[in-house]
Protein backbone atom coordinates (compact mmCIF):
# COMPACT_ATOMS: atom_id res chain seq x y z
CA UNK A 1 0.00 0.00 0.00
CA UNK A 2 1.18 3.51 -1.28
CA UNK A 3 1.61 6.30 1.94
CA UNK A 4 -0.11 9.26 1.24
CA UNK A 5 2.45 12.02 3.00
CA UNK A 6 5.49 10.19 1.36
CA UNK A 7 3.54 11.18 -2.43
CA UNK A 8 4.72 15.15 -3.21
CA UNK A 9 1.37 17.08 -4.44
CA UNK A 10 3.27 16.74 -8.03
CA UNK A 11 3.74 12.75 -7.72
CA UNK A 12 -0.01 12.56 -5.98
CA UNK A 13 -1.80 15.06 -8.81
CA UNK A 14 -0.33 12.47 -11.65
CA UNK A 15 -1.87 9.50 -9.76
CA UNK A 16 -5.22 10.72 -10.11
CA UNK A 17 -4.73 12.13 -13.70
CA UNK A 18 -3.20 9.00 -14.64
CA UNK A 19 -6.53 7.38 -13.82
CA UNK A 20 -8.48 9.74 -15.26
CA UNK A 21 -9.40 11.77 -12.43
CA UNK A 22 -9.81 15.31 -12.40
CA UNK A 23 -6.00 16.81 -10.97
CA UNK A 24 -7.70 19.48 -8.61
CA UNK A 25 -8.76 16.43 -5.92
CA UNK A 26 -5.02 16.78 -5.16
CA UNK A 27 -5.60 19.70 -3.38
CA UNK A 28 -8.69 18.79 -1.63
CA UNK A 29 -7.72 15.97 -0.04
CA UNK A 30 -4.87 18.18 1.40
CA UNK A 31 -7.21 20.32 2.60
CA UNK A 32 -9.16 17.54 4.52
CA UNK A 33 -6.07 16.35 6.16
CA UNK A 34 -3.83 19.56 7.01
CA UNK A 35 -6.49 22.28 7.36
CA UNK A 36 -9.85 19.80 8.35
CA UNK A 37 -7.94 17.47 10.68
CA UNK A 38 -9.42 14.15 8.77
CA UNK A 39 -8.30 11.11 9.88
CA UNK A 40 -10.22 8.66 6.89
CA UNK A 41 -10.49 9.14 3.82
CA UNK A 42 -14.63 8.49 4.48
CA UNK A 43 -14.42 11.83 6.57
CA UNK A 44 -13.85 13.40 3.17
CA UNK A 45 -17.30 14.15 1.79
CA UNK A 46 -16.76 16.64 -1.08
CA UNK A 47 -15.06 13.61 -2.71
CA UNK A 48 -16.78 10.99 -4.73
CA UNK A 49 -17.49 7.67 -2.69
CA UNK A 50 -16.29 6.05 -5.72
CA UNK A 51 -12.98 8.03 -5.22
CA UNK A 52 -12.84 7.63 -1.33
CA UNK A 53 -12.67 3.60 -1.42
CA UNK A 54 -10.63 3.79 -4.19
CA UNK A 55 -8.04 5.94 -2.27
CA UNK A 56 -8.67 3.77 1.11
CA UNK A 57 -7.95 0.63 -0.74
CA UNK A 58 -4.54 2.31 -2.31
CA UNK A 59 -3.17 4.64 -0.01
CA UNK A 60 -2.27 4.68 3.99
CA UNK A 61 -2.54 8.45 5.58
CA UNK A 62 -1.36 6.57 9.16
CA UNK A 63 2.04 4.61 9.21
CA UNK A 64 2.46 5.39 13.16
CA UNK A 65 0.53 5.31 16.01
CA UNK A 66 0.43 7.02 19.36
CA UNK A 67 1.87 4.80 21.88
CA UNK A 68 1.40 7.73 24.95
CA UNK A 69 0.43 10.90 25.52
CA UNK A 70 1.23 12.94 28.22
CA UNK A 71 -0.20 16.44 29.38
CA UNK A 72 1.81 19.34 31.39
CA UNK A 73 -0.13 21.75 33.21
CA UNK A 74 1.33 24.92 30.94
CA UNK A 75 -0.39 23.07 28.41
CA UNK A 76 2.63 21.55 26.89
CA UNK A 77 1.80 17.64 25.64
CA UNK A 78 4.08 14.90 24.19
CA UNK A 79 3.59 12.19 22.17
CA UNK A 80 5.64 8.99 21.85
CA UNK A 81 4.73 7.24 18.43
CA UNK A 82 5.74 4.02 17.31
CA UNK A 83 6.65 3.77 13.54
CA UNK A 84 5.92 0.94 11.32
CA UNK A 85 9.26 -0.63 12.33
CA UNK A 86 9.15 -0.50 15.75
CA UNK A 87 11.04 2.61 16.33
CA UNK A 88 10.07 5.11 18.75
CA UNK A 89 10.09 9.06 18.24
CA UNK A 90 8.65 11.80 20.47
CA UNK A 91 6.95 15.20 19.50
CA UNK A 92 5.65 18.09 21.57
CA UNK A 93 2.75 20.66 21.40
CA UNK A 94 4.02 23.75 23.04
CA UNK A 95 1.22 26.34 24.04
CA UNK A 96 2.17 29.82 25.33
CA UNK A 97 -0.11 32.79 26.75
CA UNK A 98 -0.45 34.22 23.40
CA UNK A 99 -2.11 32.01 21.78
CA UNK A 100 0.17 30.73 19.65
CA UNK A 101 0.45 26.67 19.23
CA UNK A 102 3.75 25.29 18.04
CA UNK A 103 4.62 21.69 17.23
CA UNK A 104 8.41 20.51 17.64
CA UNK A 105 9.23 18.05 15.99
CA UNK A 106 11.86 14.86 15.58
CA UNK A 107 13.80 14.29 12.22
CA UNK A 108 15.64 11.05 13.31
CA UNK A 109 15.25 7.88 15.82
CA UNK A 110 17.57 8.98 17.83
CA UNK A 111 20.89 11.08 17.50
CA UNK A 112 24.46 10.86 16.44
CA UNK A 113 25.65 13.85 17.70
CA UNK A 114 26.22 12.81 21.48
CA UNK A 115 25.65 16.23 23.19
CA UNK A 116 26.95 15.43 26.82
CA UNK A 117 23.81 16.19 28.18
CA UNK A 118 21.00 15.58 25.92
CA UNK A 119 18.85 12.44 26.52
CA UNK A 120 18.44 11.51 22.63
CA UNK A 121 22.26 11.21 21.93
CA UNK A 122 22.66 8.39 24.42
CA UNK A 123 21.36 5.98 22.65
CA UNK A 124 23.00 6.64 19.06
CA UNK A 125 20.86 7.39 16.15
CA UNK A 126 19.19 4.46 14.48
CA UNK A 127 17.89 5.99 11.30
CA UNK A 128 16.72 8.99 9.44
CA UNK A 129 12.60 9.78 9.26
CA UNK A 130 11.01 10.02 5.95
CA UNK A 131 9.24 13.21 5.13
CA UNK A 132 5.84 11.48 5.34
CA UNK A 133 6.83 10.58 9.05
CA UNK A 134 7.82 13.99 9.80
CA UNK A 135 4.44 15.25 8.56
CA UNK A 136 2.52 12.47 10.52
CA UNK A 137 4.06 14.25 13.75
CA UNK A 138 2.64 17.59 12.70
CA UNK A 139 -1.05 16.10 11.96
CA UNK A 140 -0.76 14.04 15.29
CA UNK A 141 -0.11 17.08 17.30
CA UNK A 142 -2.68 18.96 15.64
CA UNK A 143 -5.22 16.92 16.37
CA UNK A 144 -4.72 17.76 19.72
CA UNK A 145 -6.03 21.23 19.38
CA UNK A 146 -9.21 22.33 20.32
CA UNK A 147 -11.68 23.14 17.72
CA UNK A 148 -10.62 27.17 18.23
CA UNK A 149 -6.76 26.31 18.32
CA UNK A 150 -4.45 26.27 15.33
CA UNK A 151 -1.15 25.61 14.99
CA UNK A 152 1.20 28.67 14.57
CA UNK A 153 4.29 27.61 14.73
CA UNK A 154 6.88 25.01 13.67
CA UNK A 155 10.46 23.88 15.10
CA UNK A 156 12.43 20.85 14.12
CA UNK A 157 14.30 20.68 17.45
CA UNK A 158 13.25 17.04 18.59
CA UNK A 159 15.51 14.24 18.26
CA UNK A 160 17.85 14.52 15.63
CA UNK A 161 19.95 16.76 13.59
CA UNK A 162 18.06 18.08 10.96
CA UNK A 163 20.53 19.22 8.57
CA UNK A 164 21.97 15.56 8.37
CA UNK A 165 18.66 14.39 6.91
CA UNK A 166 17.86 17.60 4.82
CA UNK A 167 16.15 15.80 1.78
CA UNK A 168 13.09 14.85 3.83
CA UNK A 169 12.87 17.59 6.41
CA UNK A 170 13.07 20.35 3.35
CA UNK A 171 9.99 18.46 1.63
CA UNK A 172 8.29 18.32 4.97
CA UNK A 173 8.37 21.60 6.15
CA UNK A 174 7.23 23.19 2.33
CA UNK A 175 4.03 20.83 3.08
CA UNK A 176 3.80 22.32 6.56
CA UNK A 177 4.34 26.29 4.96
CA UNK A 178 2.24 25.37 1.46
CA UNK A 179 -1.06 27.09 1.48
CA UNK A 180 -3.12 24.19 0.77
CA UNK A 181 -0.81 22.70 3.75
CA UNK A 182 -1.04 23.69 6.93
CA UNK A 183 -0.30 27.49 5.54
CA UNK A 184 2.05 28.47 8.15
CA UNK A 185 4.93 31.46 6.85
CA UNK A 186 8.09 30.24 6.67
CA UNK A 187 9.03 33.00 8.97
CA UNK A 188 7.14 30.77 11.84
CA UNK A 189 8.97 27.61 10.85
CA UNK A 190 12.91 26.93 12.93
CA UNK A 191 15.60 24.33 12.06
CA UNK A 192 17.51 23.94 14.82
CA UNK A 193 20.82 21.86 14.45
CA UNK A 194 24.55 21.67 16.30
CA UNK A 195 25.69 24.03 13.32
CA UNK A 196 26.70 21.44 10.71
CA UNK A 197 28.48 24.15 8.62
CA UNK A 198 27.81 21.97 4.68
CA UNK A 199 23.92 21.76 6.07
CA UNK A 200 24.03 25.59 7.10
CA UNK A 201 25.50 26.45 3.37
CA UNK A 202 22.70 24.04 1.54
CA UNK A 203 19.97 26.09 3.39
CA UNK A 204 21.40 29.32 3.13
CA UNK A 205 21.96 28.36 -1.14
CA UNK A 206 18.26 27.22 -1.35
CA UNK A 207 17.06 30.16 0.61
CA UNK A 208 14.13 29.17 1.93
CA UNK A 209 13.63 31.92 4.71
CA UNK A 210 13.44 29.44 8.18
CA UNK A 211 14.52 30.86 10.99
CA UNK A 212 18.00 29.12 11.91
CA UNK A 213 18.77 28.33 15.52
CA UNK A 214 22.19 26.82 16.07
CA UNK A 215 22.96 24.84 19.26
CA UNK A 216 26.00 26.11 20.63
CA UNK A 217 26.48 25.99 24.29
CA UNK A 218 29.78 26.98 24.60
CA UNK A 219 32.11 29.53 22.71
CA UNK A 220 35.45 27.79 22.69
CA UNK A 221 36.11 24.76 20.60
CA UNK A 222 37.67 22.85 23.90
CA UNK A 223 34.52 23.28 26.22
CA UNK A 224 32.65 23.02 22.51
CA UNK A 225 34.07 19.67 22.09
CA UNK A 226 33.70 18.55 25.78
CA UNK A 227 29.81 18.82 25.31
CA UNK A 228 29.07 18.81 21.72
CA UNK A 229 31.25 16.07 20.16
CA UNK A 230 30.40 16.79 16.73
CA UNK A 231 32.50 20.34 17.22
CA UNK A 232 35.49 18.14 16.81
CA UNK A 233 34.81 17.70 13.30
CA UNK A 234 34.70 21.69 12.15
CA UNK A 235 34.85 23.72 14.98
CA UNK A 236 33.66 27.02 16.18
CA UNK A 237 34.90 29.22 13.60
CA UNK A 238 33.52 26.90 10.68
CA UNK A 239 29.77 27.32 12.40
CA UNK A 240 30.07 31.03 12.97
CA UNK A 241 31.18 31.25 8.78
CA UNK A 242 28.46 29.34 7.90
CA UNK A 243 25.88 31.10 10.04
CA UNK A 244 27.79 34.39 8.70
CA UNK A 245 26.48 33.26 5.07
CA UNK A 246 23.02 32.42 5.83
CA UNK A 247 22.44 35.52 7.25
CA UNK A 248 23.78 37.11 4.13
CA UNK A 249 22.04 35.22 1.57
CA UNK A 250 18.62 34.94 3.43
CA UNK A 251 18.50 38.06 5.71
CA UNK A 252 17.23 36.05 9.20
CA UNK A 253 19.09 36.48 11.78
CA UNK A 254 20.64 33.50 13.32
CA UNK A 255 18.96 32.50 17.24
CA UNK A 256 22.58 30.42 19.17
CA UNK A 257 20.85 28.42 21.96
CA UNK A 258 22.99 28.41 24.84
CA UNK A 259 21.93 25.80 27.41
CA UNK A 260 23.01 27.03 30.54
CA UNK A 261 24.54 23.84 33.00
CA UNK A 262 25.25 24.57 36.51
CA UNK A 263 29.38 24.87 36.95
CA UNK A 264 30.21 23.88 33.47
CA UNK A 265 29.51 27.00 31.38
CA UNK A 266 27.28 29.74 33.22
CA UNK A 267 30.16 31.23 34.70
CA UNK A 268 31.17 35.06 34.16
CA UNK A 269 34.25 34.41 32.11
CA UNK A 270 32.28 31.54 29.87
CA UNK A 271 29.73 34.61 29.03
CA UNK A 272 32.58 36.93 28.38
CA UNK A 273 33.98 34.66 25.96
CA UNK A 274 30.31 34.47 24.38
CA UNK A 275 30.18 38.36 23.75
CA UNK A 276 33.53 38.19 22.10
CA UNK A 277 32.22 35.63 19.95
CA UNK A 278 29.20 36.90 18.83
CA UNK A 279 29.80 40.92 19.50
CA UNK A 280 28.92 42.73 16.20
CA UNK A 281 26.42 40.02 14.60
CA UNK A 282 22.79 40.70 14.27
CA UNK A 283 22.06 37.16 16.21
CA UNK A 284 19.48 36.48 19.39
CA UNK A 285 20.98 34.28 22.45
CA UNK A 286 18.40 31.92 23.74
CA UNK A 287 19.87 31.33 26.95
CA UNK A 288 18.13 27.87 28.29
CA UNK A 289 18.19 26.66 31.63
CA UNK A 290 18.74 22.98 31.50
CA UNK A 291 16.23 20.48 31.83
CA UNK A 292 17.64 17.68 34.04
CA UNK A 293 17.79 13.93 32.33
CA UNK A 294 17.77 11.24 34.88
CA UNK A 295 20.99 9.75 34.83
CA UNK A 296 23.07 12.49 33.56
CA UNK A 297 25.54 14.07 35.80
CA UNK A 298 24.37 17.88 34.53
CA UNK A 299 22.40 20.19 37.05
CA UNK A 300 20.02 23.41 36.35
CA UNK A 301 21.99 26.63 37.48
CA UNK A 302 20.30 28.42 40.34
CA UNK A 303 17.86 31.33 39.18
CA UNK A 304 20.70 33.92 40.34
CA UNK A 305 23.50 32.16 38.36
CA UNK A 306 20.96 32.14 35.48
CA UNK A 307 20.24 36.34 36.08
CA UNK A 308 23.86 37.29 36.42
CA UNK A 309 24.70 35.71 33.27
CA UNK A 310 22.13 37.34 31.33
CA UNK A 311 23.08 40.26 33.06
CA UNK A 312 26.43 40.13 31.43
CA UNK A 313 25.37 39.40 28.22
CA UNK A 314 22.68 41.96 28.00
CA UNK A 315 24.81 44.91 29.17
CA UNK A 316 27.32 43.99 26.35
CA UNK A 317 24.83 44.93 23.80
CA UNK A 318 23.90 41.13 23.03
CA UNK A 319 20.10 40.22 22.20
CA UNK A 320 19.07 37.73 25.00
CA UNK A 321 16.16 35.82 25.40
CA UNK A 322 15.72 33.62 28.35
CA UNK A 323 13.71 30.09 27.12
CA UNK A 324 12.17 28.87 30.19
CA UNK A 325 11.30 25.20 30.55
CA UNK A 326 8.27 23.89 29.70
CA UNK A 327 6.66 20.41 30.12
CA UNK A 328 9.69 19.32 32.53
CA UNK A 329 6.86 17.10 34.35
CA UNK A 330 5.77 15.18 31.67
CA UNK A 331 9.49 14.24 30.60
CA UNK A 332 9.51 16.81 27.91
CA UNK A 333 13.10 17.38 27.16
CA UNK A 334 13.93 15.67 24.17
CA UNK A 335 14.52 11.72 23.96
CA UNK A 336 13.31 11.27 27.83
CA UNK A 337 10.13 9.70 27.26
CA UNK A 338 11.39 7.56 24.50
CA UNK A 339 14.39 6.10 26.93
CA UNK A 340 11.97 5.53 29.88
CA UNK A 341 9.95 3.00 27.46
CA UNK A 342 12.72 1.22 26.57
CA UNK A 343 14.62 0.51 29.68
Amino acid sequence: MLRLLEQSPEGFRDWLTDRGLPGYRAAQVRKWLFQKRAAAFDEMTDLPLELRKQLAAEFAIWTTYIVERRRAGDGTEKLLLELHDAERIECVLLRDDKQHCTVCLSSQVGCAMGCAFCATGLDGVRRNLSSGEILEQMLHLQRLLAEDERLSHVVVMGMGEPLLNLDAVLPALAMAADRDGLGIGARRITISTVGIPAGIHRLAEENCQYHLAVSLHAATDALRNELVPANRGFGVAAVLEAADEYFALTKRRVTFEYVLLAGVNDQADHARQLIALLRGRPALVNVIPYNPVPGLPYRTPTPTATAKFVEILTQSGLNVNIRFRKGDRIRAACGQLRRLKRH
